[in-house]
C-alpha cells in the first residue's frame, strides 16, 4: 500500500489537501497522492494553473505528464489559486520523490470552508484498495 498520511484530506481523483495558515488566513495546499504518482511513473512535465485564476470543485486546473501518460489534475475545492510550486516547472520529478512535501502543486484560497466531499486517509485507502480489484 502506498503512503497515505492521516493528517491530510483526499479527493476521489487522487489529489491530497492540507489546511495551512498564511498571514492569519486559512489556505489549502494541494498535491497528487503517492498512489497517483506511482501509477503515472516518472514525471517529465507539469502545467500548473495561473495565479489569481479561480476554479470550481472538480474542475481541471493542471496537467502532469509522465513517460507513460498524461493526467489531468482537478481542483479539489472551489477557490482562487494564490501560489504555485514553481520548482516543479524545472523539476517535475519532485512529485515522484516527495509527493507530500516538496512535490506540492499549488495553494488555494478557498471560497468555501466546507470540505465534506473530501475523504479521510482511511476512506481514501479503501478507495485505492477497491480500484485495485
Amino acid at each position: 500500500m502506498n503512503n497515505v498520511p492521516k493528517k491530510l484530506f483526499y479527493s476521489r481523483t487522487h489529489e491530497w489537501i492540507r489546511k495551512d495558515q498564511k498571514d492569519q488566513e486559512e489556505i489549502i495546499t494541494v498535491g497528487i497522492t503517492d498512489h497517483a504518482q506511482c501509477m503515472l511513473g516518472d514525471l517529465v512535465y507539469i502545467e500548473l494553473p495561473e495565479i489569481d485564476s479561480s476554479f470550481e470543485d472538480g474542475q481541471e486546473c493542471a496537467v502532469v505528464e509522465s513517460v507513460k501518460a498524461a493526467a489531468d489534475i482537478y481542483c479539489p475545492i472551489p477557490g482562487e489559486i494564490i501560489e504555485i510550486n514553481e520548482e516543479l516547472l524545472e523539476n517535475p520529478q519532485l512529485i515522484n520523490q516527495d509527493p507530500y512535501g516538496k512535490g506540492w502543486l499549488f495553494r488555494v484560497r478557498p471560497f468555501d470552508k466546507n470540505f465534506t466531499k473530501l475523504l479521510t486517509a482511511d476512506q481514501y485507502s479503501k478507495q485505492v484498495a477497491s480500484e485495485a480489484h
